[in-house]
């Protein structure tokens, strides 16, 4: 055992210096030269205090845990090619400072499904209370939150309160990150209005100068040794926008054959419908570029057909039954029955119940 254990210490000691050589680095500054940021250096138009070592102290910490973590921000980098022009654009319509653009970057990595254990969800990491009071749509069918539009429409309505609040841009970031009564609660007791002055919870000290660092290394890449070319970037989703009226409940996967594509496709355009069906009433989609022409059509038609074939896959449940014993029946999955059926977990079903259930696909 012994003798295994100096075997694998020695070719840890061996091979860890060539992984860590390996591990991104190759073409990229040293950190310590990373570093050396002349001033000045702003925030929404609004200095940053380098001058100030514990300022400057907190901001390289940002910036070289940032610049260490290279795949992350690989990411950010191709990531922000396919979303960050629609956020600018909105931005820049409202009288907003483009840098707000960048705590959507730290809050999500640009992801539309990322949550968080508080709960707090999508590009802009609103909590379900927040994201309500800011106009978005949350419930058990649609999440905003998810959406990159309406959630850059929601962050716009809330920077503008927090500007108006705090008059500072610096400020209203920080009350996004830890909330406007806290800050406020802080400014109060500790007397004073400077955001690097104050004692904040660490996440929220932290906040401005994370954000300062992920604005450097976007605005310059290759300086930190990120050599992407344009044909690396992820491009830009470009999609039609279509209405449908769904007269009840209707699957998705419906819109996805009008439009000539997979169901994947239309979730990952519309990241903001939950489950697999589309609520009666009417929904403005993003359907992929270009399948617009005839496809109210053949969704017409689609959905006369599913209408008149629904009622062929009825079942009518009987005494005894129970939905694994149905399932069994039919050779179906167990959990198909909920999804065609939307039953709660929570609640039976009773002889008399109506059930779809759609004959099982042959591979």
């Amino acid at each position: 055992m012994k003798s295994l254990i100096a075997s694998l210490l020695i070719l840890s000691c061996v091979v860890s210096p060539v992984t860590a050589s390996a591990w991104g680095q190759a073409g990229a500054p040293p950190l310590v030269e990373s570093l050396r940021v002349k001033p000045p250096l702003d925030f929404c138009g609004e200095q940053i205090p380098l001058d100030n070592r514990e300022v400057c102290e907190r901001f390289e910490k940002e910036l070289l845990l940032a610049l260490w973590d290279r795949p992350q921000v690989i990411l950010w980098i191709k990531r922000s090619h396919r979303y960050l022009p629609r956020i600018e654009r909105m931005l820049k319509d409202n009288g907003m400072p483009d840098d707000l653009k960048y705590l959507a970057l730290i809050e999500s990595a640009l992801r539309p499904h990322i949550g968080s254990p508080k709960g707090a969800m999508g590009f802009w990491q609103f909590t379900e209370a927040t994201g309500i009071k800011y106009g978005l749509r949350i419930d058990a069918d649609i999440d905003e939150r998810r959406s990159v539009v309406a959630s850059t429409r929601a962050a716009i309505r809330c920077f503008r309160e927090f500007h108006d609040i705090f008059g500072s841009w610096t400020l209203a970031a920080a009350a996004f990150n830890m909330g406007k009564e806290g800050l406020r609660t802080d400014m109060l007791v500790q007397k004073t209005v400077d955001y690097y002055h104050l004692y904040l919870p660490l996440e929220t000290q932290r906040y401005v100068p994370r954000i300062i660092a992920a604005k450097l290394i976007l605005n310059d890449p290759d300086h930190y040794g990120f050599h992407l070319s344009k044909g690396d970037l992820y491009p830009p989703r470009t999609v039609d926008r279509v209405t449908v009226e769904c007269p009840e409940k209707i699957p998705l996967r419906i819109v996805a054959e009008a439009a000539g594509t997979h169901f994947k496709v239309v979730k990952d355009l519309n990241p903001e419908i939950r489950g697999y069906y589309l609520i009666q009433g009417g929904h403005t989609l993003s359907i992929p570029k270009g399948t617009s022409k005839g496809f109210h059509a053949r969704y017409d038609e689609l959905m006369k057909q599913w209408l008149a074939e629904k009622d062929h896959y009825v079942y009518v449940v009987k005494e005894g039954d129970n939905l694994s014993v149905i399932a069994d029946r039919f050779g179906v999955p167990l959990p198909a029955l909920f999804l065609w059926n939307n039953l709660d977990l929570g609640k039976p079903i009773h002889p008399g119940d109506r059930l779809v259930i759609h004959p099982p696909q042959k591979p």
